[in-house]
């Protein structure tokens, strides 16, 4: 009994090989003798890559300029100004908490802002909340001497 998927013979070609490569008809190109690589050049069209191409139209010189974008808000620099000044100032009295306070809250807007420098809003802060500890030290102080507080 013969498998059917099994053939019964071996097929026309190398003896026990597998079939053979028939030569090509008569309509087939034969490939020429010396096949080159892909990508390599075959002769025909030779123009530099890097070679200018002529300009038919011509070309505008004029620049024109965006305009300029308004100014970003900054804040940081106004309030280390404001707290170098509260601060000269609560070494010497207590009313200057408002000018501390106030440059605390531009310093925290600063670092809020991403086009801030960071540095100085984090000094701003820094030197705001010293003089906010002295002036409220002076006015602890003025309270406790006036006897307002026993």
């Amino acid at each position: 009994m013969t498998d059917e998927r099994m053939p019964s013979a071996a097929p026309a070609g190398v003896p026990g090989r597998g079939p053979g490569v028939e030569p090509p008809s008569d309509d087939v190109a034969v490939a020429p003798a010396g096949a080159g690589l892909p990508g390599e050049h075959r002769g025909g069209f030779r123009r530099a890559l890097t070679q200018p191409t002529p300009i038919t139209q011509p070309v505008h010189t004029e620049v024109r300029w965006a305009p300029t974008p308004e100014p970003l808000p900054t804040s940081g620099v106004w309030a280390l100004g404001l707290a170098i000044v509260g601060l000269a100032l609560s070494l010497v009295v207590g009313w200057a908490f408002p000018v501390g306070l106030t440059a605390a809250v531009l310093a925290v807007l600063a670092l809020r802002r991403p086009w801030e420098k960071r540095a100085v809003a984090v000094w701003a802060l820094v030197l705001a909340v010293v003089s906010l500890i002295y002036s409220a030290g002076w006015l602890v102080w003025a309270a406790f001497a006036s006897g307002l507080f026993g």
